[in-house]
């Protein structure tokens, strides 16, 4: 997945829903100049004490398809160690720039090991070195951690290492404020929490990857309950975006599993 997808990812599935018995389906449009360019779709199944499970499907869409052709499916599995998520396997395969990836990580005794990389080697990205797996768990389950934490505590507060494969990376998030989002052709409106997030890559970077590419990404989630009854989901996403500038998501849809 390109390294700007990750933290839009993560932003997009933050505070998951932790009521709801049933798995719940949230489609996002993403905008770039007024016109879309993703689609991505995810379920969250959190319901479970013990268990929780993850899975996300996003293609580019309109004009983006004019930079890079790609498409990307990921799922995790893990467990809850009292307050913890711990994933158990995590997968993740689609094309971009016309070449095949998939990853495959699995958590022997809570420590990533990788079980498949394709392409094993990358010409164009620095390898991330084995010690910096350590610690670390895969691009989804900080939702599931952020969905605890926010069930707990009514705040946005939470950080995780992410190590995907290819990258590592550290987040953070932060509580910033309420705010009330006007109404925008279909896309939900009303209050909502606003959160700050911070993405920092580590390692594992392009080599032709622009110096300021290096530095903090901070990007700004709103989080509202999108129906009566419903529990906290993202509504709105805005973050920056290295060939299309701005991108900004909005919650299209919400339905069952």
């Amino acid at each position: 997945m390109p390294r700007r997808l990750l933290p839009l990812l993560a932003v997009l599935l933050a505070l998951a829903p932790m009521a709801r018995a049933e798995p719940l389906r949230a489609v996002y449009g993403v905008q770039a100049a007024g016109m879309q360019v993703m689609q991505i779709e995810v379920l969250f199944d959190l319901a479970s004490p013990r268990h929780y499970r993850i899975e996300s499907a996003l293609h580019l869409t309109g004009p983006a398809r004019w930079f890079s052709d790609g498409r990307q499916v990921s799922r995790v599995e893990g467990q809850w160690q009292e307050n913890r998520a711990q994933p158990r396997r995590y997968v993740g395969e689609g094309v971009w720039r016309g070449r095949q990836r998939q990853v495959v990580l699995e958590y022997p005794e809570g420590q990533a090991t990788l079980r498949q990389l394709v392409p094993a080697v990358d010409p164009e990205r620095e390898p991330v070195p084995p010690a910096l797996w350590r610690g670390t768990v895969d691009a989804l389950t900080p939702v599931a951690q952020m969905a605890r934490n926010l069930a707990r505590t009514g705040r946005c507060e939470a950080e995780a290492a992410v190590f995907d494969g290819r990258r590592r990376a550290e987040f953070s998030a932060r509580t910033l404020g309420r705010d009330f989002l006007p109404p925008w052709r279909e896309a939900w409106s009303g209050e909502a929490v606003r959160c700050g997030f911070t993405g920092r890559q580590v390692a594992g970077f392009r080599h032709d990857d622009e110096r300021e590419l290096r530095e903090p990404q901070e990007a700004i989630a709103w989080m509202a309950s999108p129906r009566p009854g419903a529990p906290f989901l993202p509504v709105r996403v805005e973050m920056p975006g290295r060939w299309l500038g701005r991108l900004t998501a909005y919650l299209l849809e919400l339905s069952p599993g």
